[in-house]
């Protein structure tokens, strides 16, 4: 009964407040694969996918579209993240993202290393070039609305209570932006529903607001939780799931 409800609240919010989608991000295409390639050297391509030494965890690496920062996706996950370059001891480059995490470091030969769930880093190697890592483009209305009802299902069911999500400032030119952001968003609330020390800000929320701004940030006052989003900066218009579980679990 309770899933039922915040079903129905979901599709209603969403209809109210929503009226374009898009489409997934198309799977960037892997070309001269070799799993034995060192990821180094000046012959590495700027957008390529390399996969981890340990594990054998695969993502793409885009250093081209939006240069000097650079863009991480692991394969099958959603996000892209927008990481900024800093100098590392001793030559290189250290890549982090919006929460201040590193990610990847790069020697000045060119070899990677890879910091997500381990601090003492693991190896990567080069498996080959890869297509760029871009927004979607619109698609037809019923996407976007799927996709919102979705998240505000997902949200509800950890926070238990319903959760709405909202975006009325969206344009037909915003729209890819606003789908990443509210799928990003219901991933990292979803995420803090596992974590014990999230359960005081659950029973907060009740409202995902999306609105836009001269830059992406992430704010929660009384029971609103508000995601601001800067168009035309591509993915970094939005917070990173990490910044906004960061922001999340201040409260």
């Amino acid at each position: 009964m309770f899933e039922g409800k915040l079903g129905s609240l979901g599709g209603l919010v969403a209809a109210a407040v929503l009226g374009a989608s898009f489409p997934a991000c198309a799977e960037p295409l892997l070309h001269n694969f070799n799993p034995y390639a060192e990821s180094r050297g000046a012959a590495n391509p700027p957008v390529a996918r390399y996969v981890t030494s340990v594990g054998r965890r695969s993502f793409i690496f885009d250093r081209l579209a939006v240069a000097p920062d650079a863009l991480f996706r692991f394969d099958g996950d959603d996000e892209v993240w927008v990481l900024e370059p800093s100098p590392a001891p001793g030559g290189g480059k250290i890549f982090r993202n919006d929460a201040g995490e590193r990610v990847l470091q790069v020697t000045s030969l060119g070899g990677l290393t890879l910091y997500i769930g381990t601090p003492e880093g693991v190896p990567v190697s080069i498996q080959g070039d890869a297509e760029q890592l871009l927004l979607p483009q619109v698609i037809p209305d019923r996407i976007m609305l799927q996709r919102s009802v979705q998240a505000s299902d997902r949200t509800s069911r950890v926070a238990q209570h319903a959760v709405t999500f909202e975006a009325p400032f969206y344009t037909p030119a915003t729209s890819p932006l606003f789908l990443d952001a509210i799928t990003i968003t219901s991933d990292a609330l979803v995420n803090l529903g596992r974590r014990k020390d999230a359960k005081a800000f659950l029973s907060r929320l009740d409202k995902v607001l999306f609105v836009t701004g001269a830059k992406a940030d992430v704010g929660f006052s009384g029971s609103v939780l508000t995601i601001t989003l800067a168009p035309g900066k591509g993915f970094a218009g939005r917070p990173s799931s990490s910044r906004i579980t960061k922001v999340c679990l201040k409260r």
